[in-house]
């Protein structure tokens, strides 16, 4: 279902890279529940509801390995590690 929301209109779609990366993101959207997220997050300002919340985030670099490969190639992934 949830491939199905997110692929049902046009979207950015980013992959971030960092020092926490999926804590800073997931903060900066908010709570998934918009009644509950911090005033100036994403989900705050903008979500309708709890599904249709115009944001997603990986929640763990696991889930995040299943996710990418869904809008992303390898290829399509800069690898800044390596020179």
């Amino acid at each position: 279902s949830l491939i199905k929301y997110i692929t049902s209109g046009p979207i950015i779609a980013a992959v971030f890279e960092g020092e926490n990366a999926i804590a800073v993101v997931r903060q900066a959207m908010g709570a998934t529940d918009p009644a509950k997220a911090a005033p100036g997050t994403i989900r705050a300002d903008l979500a309708e509801s709890i599904e249709r919340n115009l944001v997603h985030g990986s929640d763990a670099e696991e889930t995040a390995a299943v996710e990418i490969p869904i809008f992303f190639s390898p290829e399509e992934i800069l690898d800044y590690t390596t020179e």
